[in-house]
């Protein structure tokens, strides 16, 4: 099953191919602006580099949040598009998922952060388990200092991964308990494996059934993202 992951959720924009659950060709990009421009030459590279064409796709799995707004929209308009064009089904994942899975190592408690202005992070916690993680608390938008009191109150040793540069440093400072880990950002090959799952079972899903995670009102409201001719599209 030939997938392809697209992210543009969080400060970071990626796209890859991932063939049987290995990523056979992939492209990111750092930065919180210029995702629109950034994708469709991203993912026209990936089929260039893995030696496919689009009408070899069988899925696209796309972030649908909590992130920053206009990456969530111009990254659910893209997959969508692409979906529709192309006739083949759509998955969404979270972004708290996809960071958690990437940090799945060790014994301790996942904690992702994901920065969505406003002085609030998007935070949940995760249960590392064999061959992945589980979430076992509710998705929160917190201030930052009620986020200090989520981990005071986790009995368990707990890493924290993602947008950890937004807190002040009063936030983790003196926690003995909490290590700071990677990744950074949700990357568009976890996105590609969390869906694969379903996908095997046959879960798939339509473009219209794709909805962003934002968890709160958007700042912003962006039009359709329209697909180029040209390239691989012709």
């Amino acid at each position: 099953m030939l997938i392809l992951g697209i992210e543009t959720a969080a400060g970071a924009s990626s796209v890859a191919l991932v063939e049987d659950r290995e990523v056979v060709a992939s492209a990111s990009r750092a930065g919180r602006m210029g995702h629109e421009s950034f994708l469709i030459p991203a993912i026209d590279f990936c089929f260039d580099q893995a030696g496919r064409r689009p009408h070899h796709l069988d899925l696209v799995a796309v972030d649908t949040g909590p992130g920053l707004f206009t990456g969530i929209r111009v990254g659910i308009a893209t997959a969508q598009g692409l979906a529709a064009m192309l006739g083949v089904p759509i998955l969404g994942a979270s972004s708290l998922d996809a960071l958690a899975l990437q940090a799945a190592t060790g014994h301790r408690r996942i904690w992702p952060v994901v920065d969505v202005r406003r002085g609030e992070v998007a935070v949940a916690g995760y249960r590392p388990v064999p061959g992945g993680v589980v979430r076992d608390s509710r998705r929160e938008l917190v201030r930052y200092e009620h986020f200090r009191g989520i981990l005071e109150s986790d009995p368990n040793d707990a890493l924290v991964v993602g947008d950890c540069g937004v807190l002040p440093p009063s936030v983790l400072r003196g926690l003995s308990r909490v290590k700071i880990g990677m990744p950074r950002y949700p990357s568009a090959a976890s996105l590609a494996d969390l869906v694969s799952s379903k996908a095997e079972r046959g879960e798939f899903g339509k473009p219209e059934d794709v909805r962003p995670l934002y968890m709160r009102e958007p700042d912003v409201t962006l039009g359709s993202v329209h697909l180029r001719e040209g390239g691989l599209w012709r």
